[in-house]
């Protein structure tokens, strides 16, 4: 997968991964993007900026909740750039909470980080079947492979964003379609403002920046890899649960507590 000439659709692009796979496809030579956003305004900011410096740029508000929202990006993506090669799925959003988290909380997550990204496949596929290849780059998480302690519903609904690409990928891949889930840890957003929400994701490896996400995202299509780990260490990470689950739930506990106690001493210092 080569970004040079491709017609690009991303959701979340407002900010975070999404806007830095937006500026690094179009200094790559992208021909086109169509860049989505809960936010409206600031998507199409960042469009205008885009398209004034050489790349066809489109912005749209966007619900990625609703699937007529998100058919319609595909259908304004291939009318005013053509049809889509990549589709990144990139919106997402956590709880911040455990199982108390209220219902409707639940159901966001699922929405967004999960029934989004079949809306987008129900969306862009019939075409690229019909020309026999395409690329669905699924945002998920190392969450969706491991663990996010603290937040129930992002762990849950992440896993179940990595198993949806993976049904794509043995589904599809023998017809020309290629799926690739992106599978950071810590990543400087604004999911991860939050300063106890920092603490925890540094506590299992180095925070990344947005673009350094987009420099493995970049490479990892190119190699047409399933898993793209920004953060090699999470491939050691899934190992280890594969090999023995009951100590590596043992070794997360343990790393847990370790982390409050020492939030503990930080709160009674100051």
């Amino acid at each position: 997968m080569q970004i040079r000439g491709s017609v690009v659709v991303i959701t979340g692009a407002a900010g975070g991964i999404g806007a830095a796979l937006a500026r690094r496809f179009a200094a790559d030579g992208a021909r086109g993007l169509l860049l989505a956003d809960l936010d409206a305004g600031k998507v199409e900011d960042l469009a205008l900026a885009l398209d004034r410096e050489g790349c066809h740029t489109v912005g749209v508000g966007s619900d990625v909740s609703r699937e007529s929202d998100v058919r319609a990006l595909v259908e304004t993506a291939e009318k005013h750039l053509g049809p889509v090669d990549l589709f990144c799925s990139n919106a997402g959003i956590g709880s911040g909470a455990g199982i108390e988290a209220p219902n409707e909380v639940w159901q966001a997550c699922w929405d967004i980080n999960v029934m989004a990204h079949v809306y987008a496949a129900r969306a862009v596929l019939p075409g690229m079947l019909k020309r026999g290849q395409g690329y669905l780059l699924h945002t998920a998480s190392a969450a969706g492979l491991l663990q996010m302690p603290g937040d129930a519903a992002y762990t849950a609904t992440k896993h179940a964003a990595v198993a949806f690409a993976e049904s794509l990928a043995v589904t599809y891949g023998n017809q020309g379609i290629k799926v690739s889930a992106l599978c950071p840890q810590g990543v400087h957003t604004g999911l991860t403002e939050n300063p106890a929400v920092q603490a925890v994701l540094s506590a299992f490896g180095e925070m990344l920046t947005p673009e350094q996400v987009a420099d493995a995202v970049v490479k990892g299509l190119a190699e047409e890899r399933f898993l793209i780990l920004p953060h090699p260490e999470v491939a050691e990470y899934e190992q280890g649960r594969a090999a023995d689950h009951d100590g590596w739930l043992a070794g997360i506990r343990h790393a847990v507590d370790q982390l409050e106690a020492r939030l503990h001493r930080k709160l009674d210092l100051t």
